[in-house]
Order: structure tokens, then C-alpha cells, then sequence
């Protein structure tokens, strides 16, 4: 079934609202109508399978028919802190990692970024938005990964000290995702921070840097991915490591 993240005030007891957009959406595009069933998130967790009442052009309304907890979502909060790129490929990086299962994405400015912008005009930042909220629809997630406005790699490094682990995927090191995420004490990470580079990769000065500040340097193996390519791939293994940890299936 079709599935739509809702704002809490779509919710009026067994009744959901859905407004212009959504209306445009399920009418026009997907040919639905009364009768029709979707499923409705409301970004805390919560799913519900909703029966279409009335079908409109500019409004949808549904009566709620059953609510369960939404299954798409990792026992791990991952924040990417992902030096920001050129439009598509940073876009792919949303949408594929959405898919994956991160947290909240962080742009930052880094010394060999091609992109030095801070100040994103609202259209894009709309835009970014949208591809998160499509991509957690589409991959079944209960929450939308929330997106932090681009932070210079200074700021980013302040923010490392609240995160139970933080680590920083380099060239020519040699410790793996598995052995970063051990811990003596056996206790898994409820948060966990993955930092991944630019186009030309971290100077030295931003390795040491994020050394300094928590972050453990690790391998993605043998071979030189691209900076997107790495986001994903390290993402995935940290959900993958840490399931394994807590012997989920």
C-alpha cells in the first residue's frame, strides 16, 4: 500500500485529513478513491492503515482502521556527517541512506569540499527534504531522518562529544567497523556518529583534528570507493555490526 507521512494535526480521533498536496497525490497521480486503502505515519513511530472516505481535490479524508508500531526502523540513531557535494550526488546520499536507515544527516564544510555553501537557499533545502520524506516512505521507515542546515567541519567537531561512538572513514588505516564498535564493557551504542569525506578525501590536519575530538578512524576495505559510495556502505555496516552485537535477525 501507498504510504504518506501526516503532521499530527492530520489525526481528529478515527479520522485522518490530508491536505492539497496529498489530495493531489492520491487523486490524480495514484487514481485512488473511496474505498482504497493507504498507510499513514505519523514521524513518531506509528503507523496506521487507513480506509479512503472521501476523495477530493483538494482534500483527503480516511478513517483509521488499525495502528501498529512501524517495523522499518534501527535500534541505533546514525548521524552522517557527510561533506556536502555537488547537487546529485548529495541527493543520492539522502536518499540512498534514508533508505539504509540513518538517523539525521549533517552537512559539512570541509578544506577540499567542491561545494562551500552555508547558507542553502529554502528552495533547495525543500528539495532535500522531499527526498528524505520520499525515500522513508518508499523504504518503510516510521520516522523522517531529520536534516541539519551545512556546519563548517570546526562546528561539526564540537557536536562529536555527544555521541556514545563517532567514527571517520580514511584512507590507509587499517581498523574495521566491527572492531570500532566493540566495547570492553559489552554494552551497544544507542548513537552513533560516521563522518565521510569529500570528493578528495580529509586532510591530515581533519583526520587529526577529529582524532582529537573522539572519532575513530576506520577502514572500508582494500578499495577506494567514492564519497557517496562510502556513505552508504558505512552506514549499512554500522546497522549490520551492531544488529549482529545484539543478535537481532
Amino acid at each position: 500500500m501507498n504510504r504518506f507521512f501526516v503532521s499530527k494535526d492530520s489525526f481528529h480521533g478515527d479520522k485522518v485529513l490530508l491536505g492539497k498536496d496529498h489530495a493531489h497525490q492520491i487523486r490524480s497521480v495514484l487514481r485512488m478513491s473511496a474505498g482504497d486503502c493507504i498507510v499513514i505515519l505519523d514521524n513518531q513511530g506509528s503507523e496506521y492503515d487507513v480506509v479512503l472516505t472521501s476523495v477530493r481535490s483538494n482534500e483527503v479524508v480516511g478513517e483509521v482502521t488499525q495502528k501498529r508500531q512501524a517495523a522499518g526502523e534501527p535500534g541505533v540513531q546514525i548521524t552522517l556527517f557527510q561533506s556536502i557535494l555537488t547537487r546529485d550526488k548529495f541527493e543520492f546520499v539522502l536518499q540512498k541512506c534514508t533508505e539504509v536507515g540513518v538517523t539525521s544527516f549533517v552537512p559539512i564544510i570541509t578544506e577540499r569540499s567542491l561545494v562551500r555553501e552555508t547558507a542553502i537557499k529554502p528552495e533547495k533545502l525543500d528539495r532535500w527534504q522531499r527526498i528524505i520524506t520520499e525515500a522513508a516512505e518508499q523504504s518503510h521507515r516510521g520516522r523522517i531522518p531529520d536534516l541539519s542546515p551545512p556546519v563548517s567541519f570546526e562546528k561539526a567537531m564540537q557536536e562529536l562529544s555527544s555521541f556514545e561512538k563517532c567514527l571517520i572513514a580514511c584512507e590507509k588505516q587499517d581498523k574495521s567497523i566491527r572492531v570500532a564498535l566493540q566495547t570492553s564493557d559489552k554494552n551497544i551504542p544507542g548513537t552513533v556518529a560516521i563522518l565521510v569525506g569529500p570528493e578528495g578525501g580529509w586532510t591530515l590536519q581533519e583526520v587529526v583534528a577529529a582524532k582529537e575530538s573522539g572519532a575513530i578512524p576506520i577502514t572500508l576495505g582494500p578499495r577506494i570507493l567514492r564519497t557517496e559510495t562510502a556513505a552508504i556502505v558505512a552506514s549499512a555496516l554500522i546497522l549490520y555490526e551492531l544488529a549482529r552485537i545484539n543478535n537481532e535477525p
